[in-house]
């Protein structure tokens, strides 16, 4: 399948849209293979860096907090260049810090290695997408967005049960070596296989910036930051709820990783399709259904198989989410696509590190380790209390709908 690139481009030439996606999109894979394993692999983590289970959810953090403090920051920075070359730097960066993870010789060391890896997270995922977007045309961008996403929930589904595997019968950190393998492929086949995608005429680090006066924009962060988070009190948790409370066979964790990832795929798939109409509606179900998830989850937590049965919906209701808060984060800031873009994903690593200082917090104040999903539950519920207002129903409905070809 191919789409004419000739309204960007001067050269009027047409490209293959499948092989230029799945370049972007295998970026997003190493990206969830990083993000998502390292849950399945806590507790070997936390015996070899010589730390208890809540400072080893602080790797965890680290990870998030590198991607809240880059993703603006180097959205801004590289608004002026090329969508191809800014993700391929910024590949080149991520598979740095793995390198660096590798080797890094103790805890602290550890903690450096995961900030660093998580700075140009969100970036990418912004310029993958405005250059997915941009190929595939305005009205299927929110699909386009999707099956750059799609990446990521993949590494849900096959990625991190094969890369946690993998750190169960060798060592942990082999999934270090995982992920610099396959960011380095990733910044090789962006370049053989995505056209140049020129960032808008008008494009500059100012104009970027501009957008942070959007009070559209700051809302739709709060809802996708507090919506979101509830569901990392479960996944940083995963392993240790199913074997310590289910009685689940530790090796059946790259199982229920799976499972995740199976709900991961379907609902960006999902929420990538309803994202082209409505984005707002989507956020709203969807955090509702997320809240359900986790509670449930949380209450059949002894019994590990029927458990499952809301690993699979905690993960398509929070996958779903992505592809639909992207589209509205844009359009709040349209003259901003590269720093929207990239705060979509900013706001949900900050919920990942919030779900996971949610459940340390609640280890330290000596509940058990099955009490961390229902209070990610009360988290998200609070955030579809705070979506209604704060996305604004029906008037930013219609701008979503009405905004397509306001962005890049």
């Amino acid at each position: 399948m191919t789409f004419s690139f000739a309204p960007r481009s001067a050269s009027g030439r047409t490209y293959p849209l499948i092989p230029a996606v799945l370049a972007l999109a295998l970026g997003a894979f190493a990206i969830g293979v990083t993000e998502f394993t390292i849950m399945g692999l806590l507790p070997q983590a936390v015996e070899d860096l010589g730390v208890d289970l809540p400072s080893g959810g602080i790797l965890i953090s680290a990870y998030a907090i590198g991607v809240v403090v880059g993703a603006p920051i180097l959205a801004a920075a590289l608004a002026t260049l090329d969508r191809r070359m800014s993700a391929g730097l910024l590949m080149v960066l991520f598979a740095l810090g793995h390198f660096g993870s590798i080797f890094a010789p103790d805890y602290t060391s550890m903690l450096a290695a995961r900030f660093i890896s998580g700075l140009p997270h969100g970036a990418y995922f912004s310029a993958a997408a405005l250059a997915a977007s941009h190929l595939a045309g305005p009205a299927r961008r929110g699909q386009a967005i999707s099956w750059v996403l799609a990446g990521l929930s993949g590494a849900m589904l096959v990625g991190a049960p094969a890369a946690t595997w993998l750190g169960q019968i060798t060592h942990w950190r082999s999934m270090f070596i995982l992920v610099t393998v396959l960011a380095s492929l990733t910044v090789l086949l962006v370049f053989l296989l995505v056209p140049r995608v020129p960032a808008p005429e008008n494009a500059s680090i100012r104009r970027e910036l501009s957008g942070l006066k959007s009070a559209g924009l700051w809302k739709a962060i709060i809802v996708a930051v507090i919506g979101f988070a509830g569901v990392f009190a479960l996944y940083t948790y995963i392993a240790e709820i199913t074997v310590q409370v289910g009685g689940m066979p530790a090796s059946l964790i790259p199982l229920v990783l799976a499972i995740y990832g199976v709900g991961g795929v379907a609902g960006t798939l999902l929420g990538g399709k309803m994202a082209n109409t409505r984005p707002v509606f989507t956020v709203i179900v969807m955090i509702a259904a997320l809240t359900a998830s986790l509670a449930l989850f949380g209450l059949t937590s002894p019994w590990w198989i029927l458990s499952c049965v809301f690993v699979l919906t905690a993960g398509a209701t929070a996958s779903a989410l992505s592809p639909a808060m992207q589209v509205i984060l844009v359009d709040s800031a349209p003259q901003s696509p590269q720093l929207a873009g990239a705060f979509n994903h900013s706001a949900f690593n900050m919920a990942n590190a919030m779900g996971a200082w949610i459940g340390a917090g609640v280890l330290q104040a000596g509940f058990g380790v099955q009490v961390t999903p229902l209070a990610g539950a009360a988290v998200a519920a609070v955030g579809l209390v705070l979506a209604v207002p704060l996305l604004g129903g029906r008037r930013i409905q219609r701008r979503s709908t009405r905004g397509v070809k306001a962005t890049d």
